[in-house]
């Protein structure tokens, strides 16, 4: 008889460590294949991660006399040799029963009775262990835990995070911070797979501190702007904005990809701080005399980021292509940058809108050799696979966050820029200007309410995670519909300050704000606020589309109705600068149209079924914390008896062990 592939569960696996191999003793149920022989004849090693397989290559390399298969778990070479061998042993099954009939088969049950005895004896055993040590660790029974499980079963919950105990231990340690640590890649692609670090990433105070800055950029830009309302502003503002918007998105992008909390990011952030700076001071006479300054602040801040991406792939040879490609598509466009300063307008133009169009959408061009498309070429495309292989990932919800948090410094350069002074006592100060202000505020508010709440409620899938094309589609969008709703604040507030309408003394007005107010509104600043807004309510109209959201049963209006009545606006609202009207019938009308599609969208995305004012069912859920010992609370699971919640509260709080308590009531 021919001898059979056999499978190994890591006795003989050079990466399987002691605390592993004790582990898979106490949960014999969980254990999984390392290792297995392939009809073939050679040994197939399986590894955890591409880290893990460079490792095991290695090793194997010199202890393995015969050839061996490395894999990698869930990759489609595993599976596939998985399939293999299981067809190989499904077919020798037969043949054995063929052979033996009944004798075979009084075998197949009695080894699944042996199977199914040791299985709960290995339960039964380690549950008793895991008791025991519990019990002396924490001072809690078996019906007690001490940390969140993710699931609320028992057998689970012994399961957990096998640095339990050394977290027990280390807990009361603190940890100090080195001026250099080498980084750590949070999440990688890898022939299909997304890998990521169980550490949840969240956002770093310094990220915080560079929207701070930010906000002086927003403003400045949306101000220099609106106050000459021309075309010529326009093509600035346009060109400044998408400038700052990459500087943003370069230093989003490394703090995303790569864990290293140490002292050099944080001085890094301060250099790109820094050219931050230096560009936000040159942003207005750039058309005169202070471009060159601009673009040398600006190519510093890129720059820097391309001496990062190398120093990266010196140090981690895992992403050395992908780093070096980056840096790449940092280079070239900073050449024709700096080739721009010496070259007048208009032929400046030229070389900065190609400058730009590179450095928005050149690391596009390396995701799309990273997806292996199909667009490319056979030859291009097997070059890519080999050349591109580890990709670093953006961790999603990090992105959709910091997205977030930029949406909101512009929804609230909107609401400053609108505020004013006034010099005279009320009733006197309730004029035109105050309701415009108002209406002002509301659109503001609308706007606010239909992107994180309208658009972002009952998702399904979000764009990031639905497709390649509906991520590009979500992060693309994203710069028009901010760009356009800076310009429209920013023309707003020249808007709320123009006394060309009825209960509009600009002497009502503090000094400082007398001069701002114009007798009318210019033409451009009549453009920048309607297509603006315009812009803005068509782009939240595709970042809706791009998501994938829940079903409603009996939903009163559906989503693409709801879309179309959006675009529809939108277009009424570009329309609006056409027509003669001062600027408080102006942002009634743009205001009333903004509030009309967000309640379009909140009453029609509710179910018909269901009374849309309000709910008769009120289920509320309460909660309150009090200070129990653990001796306490072992004593009462042991003998059945009820904690008395009022004692409790009676008692002073503190001293060791003492633990949380949670009451809740409906």
């Amino acid at each position: 008889m021919s001898t059979s592939p056999t499978t190994d569960l890591g006795s003989h696996t050079p990466a399987l460590s002691v605390g592993e191999e004790q582990q898979h003793h106490h949960h014999h149920h969980a254990r999984r294949l390392r290792q297995f022989v392939h009809p073939h004849g050679h040994k197939v090693h399986i590894a955890s991660s591409p880290a893990e397989a460079e490792e095991l290559r290695r090793r194997l390399t010199e202890i393995e006399e015969k050839g061996f298969d490395l894999v990698i778990q869930g990759s489609p070479e595993h599976v596939e040799a998985l399939r293999t061998t299981h067809s190989f042993h499904e077919e020798k099954r037969s043949a054995l029963r063929e052979q033996h009939g009944a004798v075979f088969d009084e075998f197949e049950r009695v080894t699944r009775e042996l199977d199914a005895l040791s299985t709960e004896l290995h339960f039964v055993s380690a549950h008793a262990v895991q008791l025991d040590a519990n019990f002396s660790k924490y001072g809690y029974s078996a019906h007690l835990r001490t940390r969140d499980s993710p699931t609320a079963s028992s057998a689970n919950s012994l399961l957990g995070d096998p640095d339990e105990a050394h977290d027990w231990q280390d807990r009361s340690k603190g940890v100090s911070m080195r001026f250099w640590k080498k980084p750590v890649v949070r999440q990688y692609f890898h022939k299909g797979l997304l890998w990521r670090a169980t550490e949840e990433q969240e956002v770093a105070s310094y990220e915080l501190f560079v929207d701070l800055l930010y906000v002086g950029i927003i403003a400045v830009s949306g101000d220099s702007a609106a106050e000459e309302a021309t075309g010529q502003a326009l093509l600035r503002f346009a060109i400044t904005f998408i400038m700052g918007w990459k500087i943003w998105s370069d230093i989003s992008l490394s703090i995303s990809w790569f864990d290293s909390d140490d002292i050099v990011r944080r001085l890094s952030m301060l250099f790109w701080l820094a050219c931050l700076l230096a560009y936000t001071t040159n942003i207005v006479e750039m058309g005169h005399d202070t471009y060159q300054p601009l673009v040398a602040s600006y190519l510093a801040a890129r720059l820097f980021s391309a001496i990062y991406y190398l120093w990266v792939a010196l140090v981690l040879p895992m992403v050395r292509n992908v780093m070096i490609s980056h840096a790449t598509m940092v280079i070239v466009p900073s050449a024709i940058w700096v080739a721009s300063i010496y070259v007048e307008d208009p032929r400046r133009q030229a070389l900065i809108w190609i400058a730009i169009v590179l450095d928005l959408f050149g690391a596009s061009a390396i995701l799309i050799f990273q997806r292996d498309s199909a667009l490319l070429p056979g030859k291009v495309r097997a070059w890519a696979k080999r050349t591109v292989d580890f990709y670093p990932g953006v961790n999603i919800e990090h992105k959709i966050e910091r997205t977030g948090a930029f949406v909101t410094l512009v929804f609230g350069y909107s609401v400053v820029a609108l505020l004013y002074q006034n010099r005279v006592p009320a009733p006197g100060s309730y004029n035109a200007f105050f309701g415009k202000a108002v209406l002002a505020l509301i659109q503001a508010f609308a706007f606010n309410w239909m992107y994180f709440e309208v658009d972002s409620f009952n998702l399904h899938t979000h764009a990031l995670r639905r497709h390649f094309v509906s991520s590009l589609l979500w992060l693309t969008v994203h710069l028009p519909f901010i760009m356009s709703y800076v310009l429209a604040g920013a023309a707003l507030s020249k808007l709320v300050l123009a006394h060309d309408c009825a209960n509009a003394d600009p002497e009502t007005l503090s000094e400082g704000y007398v001069a701002r107010s114009a007798p009318d509104i210019s033409p451009g600043q009549r453009w920048f606020y309607c297509a603006g807004l315009a812009i803005a309510l068509a782009c939240t109209g595709l970042i809706s589309l791009s998501h994938v959201h829940k079903q409603i049963p009996g939903q009163r209006i559906r989503k693409a109705h709801r879309l179309a009545l959006r675009f529809a606006v939108a277009l009424a609202l570009l329309l609006l600068a056409l027509a003669p009207l001062n600027s408080l019938h102006l942002i009634g009308s743009t205001t009333a149209l903004v509030v009309l599609v967000t309640a379009f969208d909140l009453v029609g995305s509710t179910c018909a079924h269901d009374t849309f004012w309000w709910d008769r069912k009120r289920p509320c859920a309460y909660s309150a914390r009090c200070k129990v010992s653990s001796k306490d609370l072992e004593a009462s699971v042991k003998s059945g008896a009820v904690v008395d919640v009022q004692e409790i509260a009676r008692r002073e709080a503190g001293g060791k062990g003492v633990r949380a308590c949670m009451a809740s009531s409906m």
